[in-house]
């Protein structure tokens, strides 16, 4: 058989329409547009409303993927969710989303918490390259507000709503994924955790009234472990690909936290101008970052054919993912 790889050939967004911004969280906690700004970046988020789920944003983009691909759903072979903020325990949103577009395929969820749209970029694209699939819908959206203490400000300031989906087609392999890497770290799982809701504490009255149903972070640490992991999962499969870091065209990093992405681009040396950054307007979207970040860096006609692509994010778990990819079709 033939090497082959898997490219992006379909891509598309969906946020919702409400603005959370610095000075509306002003008056809801006790913080400033100054304290955010200085700290993460971030100057406003999207929040989904009351008829909107992780499914449905996830729905949209999907859409909008399938048709810059020119496929209808019954043309995909898979569908994969990648999220940390599903619609319910159970059933899997990848089956909720395969549904809704018409798919009749396999269909489930991965989460690896903001790692998870990567993730799902290695899971699909292997699955491709092993010939099992020729087109695979992966989709990485979060509704992170619903999961969220609006009187914790260390928390509820960093997050927000939203949603992006790819279509990965099969192609050459001079084209599509080069290389990629998976890691975790089970060590750090109790420092961005979610404490109740699942079979190990089930929700009670006292769990509520704890708000264990939040998320909840020791942010110190998660910040020295996202500066130290962004940079250096970059470095490695970008040399795993064979590629010097001058030869990296576009660097799309998970849209945690400026300061962080600013620590990378230290340690890679590469200007700010081939780093995509939305964070700004977004906040920390989880899953959903890294396709919102690459699609709006493809609107902006940063990313073209033949350019060496690297995506990498971290997360709960904790856990990281890279990938470095060589852009294989028009835009």
């Amino acid at each position: 058989m033939k090497p082959r790889s898997a490219q992006i050939a379909g891509w598309g967004t969906y946020v919702p329409e409400r603005v959370l911004t610095n000075a509306d969280l002003e008056r809801m906690v006790d913080t400033s547009d100054e304290w955010i700004t200085t700290r993460s970046g971030i100057r406003e988020r999207r929040i989904a409303g009351p008829d909107e789920s992780t499914s449905t944003m996830g729905i949209r983009a999907a859409e909008k993927a399938l048709c810059r691909a020119g496929l209808k759903g019954s043309d995909i072979d898979l569908v994969i969710s990648a999220s940390a903020t599903p619609d319910y325990m159970f059933p899997a949103t990848g089956c909720l989303i395969q549904d809704a577009i018409g798919a009749k395929c396999g269909a489930f969820d991965l989460e690896a918490g903001c790692s998870s749209f990567v993730y799902g970029l290695v899971v699909g694209s292997q699955m491709i390259a092993a010939g099992g699939y020729e087109n695979v819908l992966l989709v990485g959206a979060e509704t992170l507000s619903r999961f969220m203490d609006y009187t914790d400000r260390s928390t509820c300031v960093l997050f927000g709503d939203g949603a992006g989906a790819v279509v990965l087609r099969a192609c050459d392999d001079a084209y599509g994924v080069q290389a990629f890497e998976l890691g975790a770290d089970g060590a750090g799982c109790e420092l961005i955790i979610l404490p109740a809701g699942g079979s190990a504490r089930p929700a009670t009255e006292e769990t509520v009234r704890a708000g264990d149903h939040y998320v909840h972070m020791a942010g110190n640490q998660v910040f020295k472990f996202a500066t130290m992991t962004l940079g250096s999962c970059a470095e490695r499969v970008a040399s795993k690909a064979g590629w010097k870091l001058d030869e990296i065209d576009v660097f799309i990093p998970h849209q945690a936290n400026l300061r962080i992405i600013e620590a990378a681009q230290k340690r890679l040396e590469m200007p700010m101008d081939k780093i995509f950054v939305n964070v700004d307007r977004y906040g920390n979207t989880s899953s959903a970052s890294v396709p919102l970040a690459m699609v709006e860096a493809i609107d902006a006609g940063l990313i073209r054919k033949d350019q060496n692509i690297v995506m990498v994010a971290f997360g709960v778990g904790l856990t990281w993912a890279g990938v470095a990819m060589r852009w294989g079709v028009d835009v």
